[in-house]
């Protein structure tokens, strides 16, 4: 786990592959997205380190319902009882009425080159018990109530890698979480820098490349994304892959 200051209430946290961000207003504590279930001490963890205990986190954001990005959500709300927020259209997908998930054939396919191998490894050891994961209690927050976490976010329909994936805006810092609309990093990944994850982890590519170009050109001067590093965020350098 490595936790890094990119604003003055913003910490990134990397798990296995996978970020997860602590928002803190100095009395409480957003959360957006929750790693792996095997992360889910590392996420405690992580509070604990910036100054703040399970008890103040307000709310959890999910950008969506992967289980690299809600593996700890269950535990913190058995323990809390926070409200746990997504896209609309993801509050379904949170809680399993349907799956938009790489299928056990996309992961085989991962075990021809040893990248891929690396990864299929560190992914079942990360779910391992808890592939069933899901997040009962998820609801879609409105505009009013988003404003007034730990923060404050707007909410921005980012459809394409699942139905209902939604980046979250945070205007008093610019800072811009894209969850996996736009990653600049990941295992399977070839090279850095702002790009999609490989067309394997995407619902609907057509929409994750329209979704990507929208998130580009937004006024925020920090992107953190779901895989890879928080990186300056230019919106007049706009994504072009």
């Amino acid at each position: 786990m490595k936790i890094d200051q990119v604003s003055d209430s913003v910490y990134v946290v990397a798990g296995t592959n996978v970020n997860w961000a602590l928002v803190s207003d100095g009395s409480g504590v957003t959360l957006i997205d929750a790693g792996y279930p095997a992360d889910t001490d590392a996420v405690l963890d992580s509070m604990r380190q910036i100054g703040h205990q399970i008890a103040d986190v307000a709310a959890v954001l999910v950008t969506h319902a992967h289980l690299d990005h809600i593996g700890a959500v269950p535990t913190l709300v058995e323990r809390v009882g926070m409200p746990v927020y997504t896209g609309t259209e993801e509050v379904r997908h949170a809680k399993r009425e349907y799956l938009q998930q790489i299928t056990p054939a996309g992961m085989l396919r991962q075990l021809t080159t040893g990248r891929g191998r690396r990864w299929v490894i560190d992914t079942m050891r990360a779910v391992r018990g808890h592939v069933d994961t899901k997040v009962p209690s998820a609801t879609t927050g409105d505009a009013a109530t988003l404003s007034c976490l730990p923060g404050g976010f707007t909410a921005i329909p980012t459809p394409g890698h699942t139905s209902g994936h939604t980046a979250y805006l945070m205007d008093s810092e610019a800072v811009l979480f894209s969850g996996d609309a736009l990653v600049t990093g990941h295992p399977l990944l070839e090279h850095t820098g702002p790009q999609l994850l490989p067309s394997v982890f995407n619902h609907d590519e057509v929409l994750t490349r329209d979704s990507a170009h929208h998130l580009a050109v937004q006024q925020a001067r920090t992107l953190v994304p779901g895989h890879g590093e928080p990186i300056h965020h230019d919106p007049k350098a706009l994504w072009t892959s």
